[in-house]
């Protein structure tokens, strides 16, 4: 599957939104006025956990040459959205783009970049917004660095002429954070952004796993690099992914992890994994859970993530699952299968011959962030039906 995929399947125009630019200032190590390229913007997301809409509001994006300018500084450039966008997060998978639109820019290469959401106010106080499985909507608290704009780095060059086109992905499931039974949601935005590559994964799984909690996803080293969940049809598509070689990865309750190593993506191309007629299908498997809670001392709201691990017979690691904390109470969980992951080498035939990977067994390691710092736990053995219990304090 060549280029065309990517224009079927997504870059849907969300966005009618018209964009305006506005410099605010210039230092004095600006490009000359008359050098200017342009700057494309889309929008795309990974799976959510336990929502059916996550509602954001963009409002603006700026961009600066300096990593390190602050608000007020010189440099910065303005793309604002008149009106604001709302957009569903969770519209934005399987290579759907939300369209944020593109703008003449200086040329030269930036390394800061800040998104801007508008705020939950009184007259729309679901500007920001969740609505959980089987539940009603409700606001997402926002804090202040939301409005103000959440800093992202960036390595944009622009070029005279020409222009450069980049995706923000917004990861929905590492971004909201439930504040134990209050109701109350936190919006803590995790976002990456990348070149909008025309290359990328496609294939098919089987239909039943079009449900809640289903991952599929290409890694490289243990970190995910794009994930998508599959439609109704079992069709998952993951794009942008820059050419390289990953691990490509399947989760679902009630399944083995599912893992071809050695996937190959090359320029401009979709590899194909699995079809209508030979269906990617991981077996069913019984499941246990790795909980416990995570303290930050000092903390008003406890914001955390905890992701479990395995390591492959080949050497690999691969990331199976993920949770964040909870604000209040810092407990989390994950359901892992009590069996071994199923593990297949990529062939170009597309017939994988799959077996239970006796090394990494149902064992996991745990890897736990907050605030940038890092622990780590195991590796603990997961059986059917049991909880192995794990706490970490920061």
């Amino acid at each position: 599957m060549k280029t065309s995929l990517n224009r079927l399947l997504g870059s849907v125009g969300i966005a009618a939104s018209v964009l305006a630019i506005a410099a605010c200032g210039g230092g004095s190590s600006a490009p000359a006025a008359n050098a200017q390229g342009t700057l494309n913007l889309s929008m795309t997301d990974a799976p959510a956990c336990g929502y059916d809409h996550v509602n954001v509001t963009i409002d603006k994006v700026r961009v600066n040459q300096s990593a390190t300018a602050a608000d007020a500084d010189s440099g910065w450039s303005e793309i604002v959205l008149n009106p604001p966008l709302r957009v569903d997060l969770l519209t934005l998978s399987n290579g759907v783009l939300a369209t944020l639109g593109q703008t003449p820019l200086p040329a030269g290469h930036y390394t800061q970049m800040r998104l801007l959401l508008a705020a939950n106010t009184t007259a729309a106080p679901l500007t920001n917004s969740i609505v959980p499985t089987g539940g009603s909507e409700v606001a997402l608290t926002t804090p202040s660095a939301v409005q103000s704009g959440v800093k992202l780095n960036v390595d944009i060059t622009i070029a005279a002429n020409q222009m450069a086109d980049f995706v923000l992905d917004f990861n929905a499931c590492r971004s909201i954070v439930s504040a134990g039974n209050s109701g109350k949601y936190l919006l803590k935005p995790v976002i990456g952004v990348t070149p909008n590559f025309i290359s990328g994964v496609a294939g098919y799984v089987d239909p039943t796993l079009a449900a809640p909690g289903t991952v599929i996803s290409v890694q490289q080293g243990g970190t995910v690099i794009k994930a998508t969940a599959p439609d109704s049809t079992g069709k998952f598509l993951l794009q942008p992914v820059a050419p390289g070689t990953y691990d490509f990865v399947v989760t679902a309750p009630g399944r083995a992890s599912t893992v071809i190593t050695g996937v190959p993506v090359a320029t401009a191309t979709v590899t194909s994994l699995g079809t209508l007629t030979a269906l990617l299908t991981p077996v069913v498997a019984a499941d246990g859970t790795a909980a416990g809670v995570v303290t930050v001392a000092g903390a008003t709201d406890i914001l955390a993530t905890v992701d479990a691990t395995q390591a492959l017979a080949n050497g690999d690691t691969v990331d199976v699952g993920e949770a964040s904390a909870d604000a209040t109470s810092g407990a989390y969980a994950l359901t892992l299968p009590a069996i071994a992951p199923m593990v297949a080498a990529y062939v170009s035939t597309g017939t994988f011959a799959f077996a239970a990977d006796a090394t990494a067994g149902a064992n996991y390691h745990l890897l736990a962030a907050s605030g940038g710092a890092t622990q780590t736990a195991g590796p603990i053995a997961i059986t059917s039906g049991t909880t192995v219990t794990t706490n970490f304090a920061f």
